[in-house]
């Protein structure tokens, strides 16, 4: 049993769900609306309100957590929180309420896993779909053919930003309606040539924003019920009569959720006509299905963070049998020298896998090259939080460790850099590493016995452990090396 939670910019939403007979079973569910993202400024500040609504919430979805015996909870942020220029501060307090750790995702990886949960719900091996997610603060656009994802796009479109730009406090007539689509089609414009050449056959919607408004479409008898253009036109022209979303008159029309159904008309407009889209089939599936999906696929069979990983080593050339060896040298040392947790192990085997990426940018300080392309790029799977540990593992590879900016606090992460280093090491000094020929702790000091048939045949090998000596020292920490 394992909790999803998406700290949205409409509302927190919640999914407990549990894996029975191939597919994931929702057992609970649960929505706090605070629309976030209307407590954002001109300058990307959170308001105070804002930031408090959202602590709330958090506690209220706590309760629900305690109330069930969960294996794995996994707590993700999307748009605003992508935004926010005090991000950190709200994300630190909310931490401490919710209990768990949360992770700021990229619009990118939103849509991955947006897809990961339609096409599970859907399983549908052959079928070409696209997908379309409308929140608060982004839509999410995803092509894709079964379990494959062709295209996976974020839009800086939503909701309820669309809703407060042109329909203040709840107004609604021609003009703004046509400026609001004006401005949602400025934001697609540049993808709709590729969506409307890559042959779906058939468009789902996934967000609660997409399933609401069809529910309107359909208990109103609008037009023929379906999401298509001409029954969200007669939405539009319903409306725009009524002035005001209070005064619609319209079934299905919750109070939370008038402002967003408005900004969500105007995008599914947009879409709807300039993409070709017949017809868009809502489905209860979407970001926190795929992050359940997530939790169970890295658990039990493939873990999409190999594949992004492979995707790296493909992209920038990477001598494969190269960084192999490196990686296998770093596990076992980092195995010898008794991690507390095994939080590091596989975090340590992809930066050794990547450790050399940099090259491609320039052989000269190839391990900061490699540093910013690890934290920066675009990798399905993983978290704004691991891509910053790999990326520093992969920074302190060589040279001075004042750069790791408090990273050897953490004992173990202290021994993964110590591993690193010593594979790289070995590695460039083409030493034939064996494991048990080599003799490593990590206490109060970093203690090394070499056997001394490698240091003379391995003539460059003294050199680097007695630099690795020095940088160490540079840090307050001992390093010594003896030969056997």
């Amino acid at each position: 049993m394992f909790a999803a939670i998406d700290l949205g910019s409409n509302s927190f939403r919640l999914h407990i769900g549990e894996y029975v007979n191939g597919s994931i079973c929702v057992i609970k569910s649960a929505r706090e609306p605070n629309r976030l993202a209307a407590g954002l400024n001109k300058k990307n500040v959170l308001s105070a309100e804002a930031f408090q609504k959202g602590l709330d919430a958090l506690r209220r979805l706590r309760e629900i957590l305690d109330a069930y015996p969960l294996s794995d909870v996994k707590v993700v942020a999307t748009n605003t929180l992508r935004i926010a220029t005090n991000a950190s501060e709200f994300l630190q307090d909310a931490e401490k309420v919710i209990g768990y750790p949360i992770e700021v995702i990229s619009g990118e990886e939103e849509a991955r896993l947006i897809y990961l949960g339609v096409a599970n719900v859907l399983a549908r091996p052959e079928e070409r779909r696209l997908v379309i997610d409308i929140g608060g603060g982004s839509t999410e656009l995803i092509y894709g053919k079964g379990q494959e994802i062709v295209r996976a796009e974020s839009f800086s479109v939503g909701t309820v930003r669309q809703s407060l730009a042109f329909f203040h406090d709840g107004i609604i007539d021609e003009a703004s309606f046509e400026a609001a689509i004006l401005s949602a089609r400025s934001q697609f414009e540049d993808a709709v040539d590729y969506y409307r050449s890559c042959g779906w056959t058939e468009v789902y919607g996934s967000s609660g924003t997409i399933r609401a408004t069809a529910e309107i479409l359909a208990m109103n008898g609008i037009g023929d019920g379906r999401m298509t253009l001409e029954n969200l036109e007669l939405l539009k022209k319903k409306l725009i009569e009524a002035g005001h979303i209070n005064k619609a008159g319209l079934d299905g029309v919750k109070t939370e959720r008038a402002s967003s159904i408005l900004g969500g008309l105007t995008i599914l407009i947009v879409l709807t006509k300039d993409f070709g889209i017949d017809v868009i089939k809502p489905i209860e599936a979407g970001l926190r299905m795929g992050i359940m999906w997530d939790i169970y696929l890295q658990e039990t069979q493939k873990d999409r963070r190999e594949e992004a990983i492979r995707d790296m080593l493909r992209r920038y050339g990477v001598d494969e049998q190269r960084a192999i060896r490196v990686a296998d040298y770093a596990l076992a040392i980092y195995k010898q020298l008794g991690p507390e947790a095994d939080k590091f192990l596989k975090q340590l085997y992809w930066s050794a896998l990547l450790h050399e990426i940099g090259i491609f940018v320039s052989p000269t300080n190839y391990h900061k090259h490699g540093a910013y392309l690890i934290e920066n790029a675009d990798m399905a799977g993983f978290t704004a939080r691991e891509q910053k540990q790999m990326s520093k593992l992969v920074l302190g590879q060589k040279g001075n460790l004042r750069k790791l900016n408090g990273v050897l606090t953490n004992t173990d992460a202290l021994k993964a850099v110590v591993a690193l280093r010593l594979a790289v090491m070995l590695q460039h000094a083409k030493v034939n590493f064996k494991a048990d020929k080599l003799k490593v702790r990590v206490k109060n000091r970093i203690e090394m016995t070499v056997p001394k048939e490698w240091l003379d045949t391995y003539p460059t090998l003294l050199y680097w452990l007695e630099k690795e000596c020095e940088w160490w020292e540079d840090v307050g920490i001992t390093m010594t090396v003896r030969s056997s």
